[in-house]
């Protein structure tokens, strides 16, 4: 499965970089490609192109803040979901994605 993701906290420091890592290792795990924009202080890092948008089977937004150019993703499969959760239970969060992309 190909996902691309956004994180973003409401601080734009941790959290954003904790659920990114977080979510990479889990989906690697699985055998999944995944990549990840981060929206935080410095502003917006490993920017989502159109063809990774394209390309992605599932988006998923793992935020706690409203985040910037979100239109990008119309048409496509969306899971938005808070920073704690991609941080406490990654696992169980991509086995979750893993069934929404199938239905």
């Amino acid at each position: 499965m190909n996902i691309v993701s956004i994180c973003a906290c409401t601080v734009g420091i941790a959290h954003t970089y904790i659920a990114a890592e977080k979510l990479e290792k889990a989906a690697e795990k699985k055998g999944h490609s995944i990549k990840i924009e981060t929206q935080g202080t410095i502003g917006i890092e490993n920017e989502l192109t159109t063809e990774d948008i394209n390309q992605a089977d599932i988006v998923l937004l793992a935020v706690d803040v409203k985040v910037s150019a979100k239109e990008r993703f119309e048409g496509k499969k969306v899971v938005e979901i808070p920073t704690d959760v991609a941080i406490k239970s990654p696992n169980k969060l991509i086995e979750k994605i893993e069934q929404i992309s199938q239905q």
